[in-house]
């Protein structure tokens, strides 16, 4: 790539960086208590043009130097804590956040990328199910130190694209036929996203052991 191409890219992204840091500094000076929904705008802006940065980074990287997708993912998939076990009939996956709202623009590719990697690493050097018919639970960790007021209602996740992925991996099809979903919201140490997948006769035992090690938002 041309040392000039490269550096109107670079240009590009200080400027998302130089955004980035007045968005950051706003949410800082904000009120939270008199003004929580300035403050959710101005978070999920920092948020969502972090992504970007970071997805034009990737692309950069792949363009202008000898590091391959496959090579960096493998970092990336670290650095973001994806961790894919598969134990007593459940394939579990854990995401680093939440699950984002369904209309909003997030560049998926930030975390689906490296989430079809863990995926396809995994099955490199692990057997994985193959789910006909199953549940797939997701249940979305709340930091508890956090107000209470941050849960959001279910339809307003954006779930879709995570299960096309996990789909391609473990099941013949995720066709409401063959496919049940189940949301649920506990608290814990730290926002993170738990998706776990088994077959449907295996699901009530599932729910008696999450009702026993999770505490539920109701019990807050």
């Amino acid at each position: 790539m041309e040392r000039k191409i490269i550096s109107k890219r670079i240009g590009g992204i200080l400027d998302d960086l130089s955004r980035l840091n007045n968005a950051l500094y706003a949410m800082d000076t904000t009120d939270i208590q008199r003004y929580p929904d300035n403050y959710e705008v101005l978070s999920i802006d920092a948020a969502l043009r972090a992504e970007s940065i970071a997805c034009r980074l990737r692309h950069l990287i792949y363009a202008s130097t000898g590091v391959k997708k496959a090579e960096y993912l493998t970092s990336a998939q670290t650095v973001h804590g994806i961790e894919i076990s598969y134990e007593d009939g459940i394939l579990a996956v854990s995401l680093p956040s939440l699950l984002p709202k369904r209309r909003q623009r997030q560049n998926t590719e930030f975390l689906l990328d490296p989430i079809y990697f863990a995926m396809e690493q995994y099955s490199k050097e692990n057997t994985l199910p193959h789910f006909r018919e199953c549940v797939v639970c997701f249940t979305q960790v709340y930091d508890q130190t956090l107000p209470t007021r941050r849960v959001r209602d279910y339809d307003n996740l954006e779930e879709k694209q995570l299960l096309d992925v996990l789909a391609t991996f473990v099941m013949v099809d995720d066709c409401g036929l063959l496919c049940d979903a189940y949301n649920t919201a506990v608290l814990g140490e730290k926002d993170c996203t738990m998706v776990s997948i088994m077959e449907k006769e295996r699901f009530p035992r599932w729910i008696a052991e999450q009702e026993k090690r999770l505490k539920s938002i109701s019990d807050f």
